[in-house]
């Protein structure tokens, strides 16, 4: 990567506004854009489309390496396919949303997904703004930006349900549950767990606009850059 190029690790449990911010800093500051979540959505999509009992972790663990997932950097339009398939609708859907905690525990999961993220953060020409739950803290722990978005859960599961359409729709106080399940799950599981890295800056979005998390985040990166120089 060229001298002046920039990581940033921006992580946070779900409906904190990861996606949209990281998005939004990367088009800004023309970087790449990696959504590592995904990358476990369609790792786990791979394992219930191919019949891998989700909640045996031998089983996950000895599948985990037959899919080829490949993530395309372009916040513009990022895109995401496994074995050549297109794949960013389908691992939306609330089964694989059930099922990816699960499967993201499972400590071969995770090896293979963070050396893929560290491949593609490596590889980025210029930059790239990396978004997940254990960037700052485990992928890139060396990341020149690191930020941790938070949010209430009430704020978190009304921007969830609204995300949500047809078949996974789904109320306020249904989608506020699951997020706080997930975030007890992520936050307790021994690889990698859910955690604020100490260098870590935090941002509550609760109160705030797209466009101003957005700019706190772009002021870190510029005085990074200064301080770089």
């Amino acid at each position: 990567m060229a001298e002046s190029s920039v990581i940033v690790a921006i992580d946070g449990p779900s409906g904190t506004g990861k996606s949209s911010t990281s998005k939004a800093v990367a088009t800004r500051l023309s970087l790449g854009f990696l959504d590592t979540g995904a990358q476990y959505r369609a790792m786990t999509w791979w394992m219930l489309a191919n019949g891998i009992d989700v909640k045996d972790p031998v089983a996950v663990a000895g599948a985990c390496d037959k899919p080829l997932i490949v993530s395309g950097t372009d916040p513009k339009g990022p895109t995401i396919t496994v074995d050549g398939a297109d794949v960013s609708a389908p691992i939306r859907t609330s089964e694989v949303t059930a099922a990816v905690s699960a499967v993201s525990a499972v400590p071969e999961v995770r090896a293979r997904i963070t050396e893929l993220q560290r491949t593609i953060a490596a590889e980025a020409p210029g930059g790239i703004v990396v978004e997940g739950r254990d960037i700052g803290t485990t992928v890139l722990p060396a990341a020149d930006v690191k930020v941790f978005l938070t949010a209430s859960p009430e704020v978190r599961a009304a921007r969830r349900s609204a995300e949500l359409k047809g078949k996974d729709a789904a109320d306020v106080a249904a989608t506020r549950e699951a997020l706080v399940k997930r975030d007890a799950a992520d936050s307790g599981r021994k690889a990698s767990p859910l955690a604020k890295a100490d260098d870590a800056v935090e941002v509550d979005t609760s109160e705030l606009t797209l466009g101003q998390v957005v700019e706190c985040v772009v002021i870190l990166v510029e005085e990074w850059k200064r301080r770089a120089r």
